[in-house]
């Protein structure tokens, strides 16, 4: 794991559950710690619930201030506003390497230059962006980065906290047992080294060997490739949505396929994104809908709800075509797909 993401050593791994325990372990080891009243934390709008509400949670403990760093219209985020949402304040800054709903890819690298100017510590969530980009945490510059197994062809039940040997030491172990110390007397305890001490209990040892695997089969398609593979299918997307369902179709984020990674998140006009998404269920067409996780996100775009595809290496532009012609077919039954849609239809 520590040469996938290019740690300096194999003890700045630490095997949590998935990429919310990861980060919430930062968030109330190391932020209840680091946080006083009046202290600011940096948060973007896009952010998924799980690099969101540990931190808000932390605030509220702590009488720390959040703040959110918005986007524009087009999904990105505003980078115009960095020098003046970073201050001196500013403590931790927390952000997502790809956006799960718009797929926008951010400039982590750009925010974590800003944060280092006042010594802010940068918390990356990684759960989109490990598995379908070429990551380097000596590149990003970052302090964490967090990520889950079972977006990235792994087990479900195993993730990583990755952190920067010098400030993971100083989080404190926020779930006590065994396997997490080197000794206990009544009055004292003595914590084990890293990454032992974050990681107390029976391991999950088959779910760290069955991310291992999957690791090993991704270095051997290459990440560059998997990249690769999902921008072209990301730009066919793009190009069959604007050629083929104009006026249909209203799709969110980046047009660029250079700056968003394999997520395409849309509406149909006139039909709730749950009809659309049980609709294509009927076309064989596995999709995803409401609010994914990211509510603020979903709010900032005025929507209350989308319809994602994700793609990954297994994905075709064949599969592309199907999605785009059951999607028509879906519009030619809209009148007929709206006047029963109240029936399994719910709000958010």
């Amino acid at each position: 794991m520590a040469k996938f993401i290019n740690a300096w050593s194999w003890e700045e791994i630490v095997f949590t559950h998935n990429t919310t325990y990861a980060i919430n372990m930062v968030a109330l080891g190391l932020g209840l710690k680091l946080l006083k009243p009046g202290d600011e934390i940096l948060v973007t709008v896009m952010e998924h619930h799980s690099n969101m509400l540990p931190w808000r949670t932390v605030a509220r403990l702590t009488g720390a201030k959040v703040k959110y760093l918005d986007i524009t219209d087009e999904g990105y985020l505003r980078y115009d506003q960095l020098e003046e949402m970073i201050t001196e304040k500013t403590k931790i800054v927390a952000v997502t390497i790809m956006s799960n709903v718009i797929g926008t890819i951010n400039d982590v690298k750009r925010i974590v230059r800003e944060a280092k100017k006042v010594g802010a510590i940068v918390v990356a969530d990684g759960a989109q962006g490990v598995p379908h980009l070429p990551v380097d945490v000596r590149d990003l510059g970052v302090d964490f980065l967090a990520f889950s197994g079972h977006k990235m062809l792994g087990p479900t039940g195993i993730g990583v906290l990755w952190g920067r040997k010098d400030i993971l030491e100083q989080v404190e172990p926020v779930i006590a047992g065994g396997g997490a110390i080197k000794d206990v007397t009544l009055e004292s305890v003595e914590w084990a080294n890293l990454p032992w001490r974050l990681e107390p209990g029976t391991p999950n040892i088959a779910g760290a060997i069955g991310l291992a695997a999957a690791v090993e089969y991704l270095e051997r398609l290459g990440m560059e490739n998997v990249r690769a593979h999902e921008k072209e299918l990301v730009a066919y997307t793009i190009k069959l949505f604007e050629e083929e369902l104009a006026g249909i179709v209203d799709f969110y984020g980046p047009r660029n396929p250079e700056h968003r990674g394999g997520v395409i998140a849309f509406n149909m006009r006139g039909l709730h994104y749950h009809t659309v998404g049980r609709a294509l269920d009927t076309f064989g067409i596995a999709v995803r809908t409401g609010m994914h996780c990211a509510h603020p996100l979903h709010y900032r775009l005025g929507l209350r709800g989308t319809v994602r595809a994700s793609y990954y290496i297994y994905n075709t532009k064949e599969e592309v075509e199907a999605l785009v012609d059951a999607l028509k077919k879906i519009h030619k039954m809209k009148d007929i797909l709206t006047a029963t849609e109240a029936d399994y239809c719910t709000a958010g």
